[in-house]
């Protein structure tokens, strides 16, 4: 589908005003009590489930309760310990670096700009995006995850396949005050009407 850049700011107008009325109050499903655990839940999100994310973080964080006691993890048990969220042994290095980094570089504290949080191991924009705005109310771009991306190229509001390209296309199209709220919006989309297994759309709020 090809529209030019006017239609397409029309267009993303439309989508987020029915999106704000179908899911006013839509927001992150990721469980955690503190900036240190959100990071390390969407370190883990990385293709897996919110689902199957809240479940093994329901027992990681009653296990691993301070940051010092991921700065001295076992990395092997934490392996174990995350298994079940999938690409395991990347996830483990990350987040445990992660925690040595903010310990020693931040004074404990995740940073708050989106230069020093994309220095952390394993976080890119989406990351940086979802854990800035959740944590600090800070908003610097959109988080395009697979939702976000497979529906921003299905209502024809992005031609380009890399996140980060979407995401510049969709600050674009939308004014700032929407670039938090469209991200969960759109997952609920996806979740609730629109999946991405082969299915008729003609029926959904948005056809």
């Amino acid at each position: 589908m090809v529209l030019h850049d006017n239609e397409r700011k029309e267009r993303a107008g439309q989508i987020v005003k029915k999106l704000k009325e179908l899911f006013p109050t839509a927001k992150i499903a990721l469980k955690y009590n503190n900036n240190w655990e959100l990071l390390a839940a969407v370190i883990l999100s990385a293709q897996c489930t919110d689902k199957k994310v809240n479940e093994v973080t329901g027992r990681l964080f009653k296990k691993y309760r301070t940051l010092d006691d991921y700065v001295n993890a076992n990395p092997r048990e934490f392996e174990q310990d995350i298994r079940q969220t999938g690409f395991f042994r990347n996830k483990a290095k990350h987040i445990l670096r992660s925690a040595k980094i903010v310990k020693e570089k931040f004074g404990g504290k995740v940073p708050n700009t989106m230069a020093e949080i994309l220095t952390l191991p394993g976080v890119a924009r989406k990351t940086a995006n979802v854990v800035l705005g959740n944590a600090y109310g800070i908003v610097e771009g959109i988080a395009v995850d697979t939702h976000v991306k497979r529906l921003a190229r299905k209502f024809g509001l992005t031609d380009n396949s890399d996140p980060v390209k979407i995401e510049k296309d969709l600050m674009e199209l939308l004014p700032k005050n929407e670039w938090f709220d469209v991200t969960y919006r759109l997952i609920e989309y996806g979740r609730q009407y629109c999946s991405a297994r082969k299915h008729d759309c003609h029926d959904h709020p948005l056809a």
